[in-house]
């Protein structure tokens, strides 16, 4: 991706010898680059080692705060299982 970024821009530098606004295209695009691009890759690196980290180790964090958000809402509707038997099987009842 960063390849693609630096020659894109040092194409926009070339045709801004004819007009300046492509020089203006290129510094954008690089703005672009180093805030969202470069940027976000590295904060999944190291959030994921600053929290120490599973055994894959390049798991974004946003996946893991989703299996997160999943096991406790299974964790829940284990618990409302174990402790209302009679609801949970009427609403197994009327889903099927």
């Amino acid at each position: 991706m960063g390849t693609i970024v630096i020659s894109g821009t040092a194409v926009l530098v070339l045709f801004g010898f004819g007009n300046h606004v492509w020089w203006l295209a290129a510094v954008a695009v690089l703005f672009l680059y180093v805030q969202y691009g470069r940027d976000s890759s590295s904060k999944t690196s190291s959030s994921s080692s600053s929290t120490g980290g599973s055994s894959s180790g390049a798991t974004p964090s946003s996946y893991r705060a989703y299996r997160d958000r999943r096991d406790k809402q299974a964790k829940w509707e284990r618990r409302y299982q174990r402790e209302r038997p009679l609801e949970s099987r009427r609403q197994a009842r009327e889903k099927s």
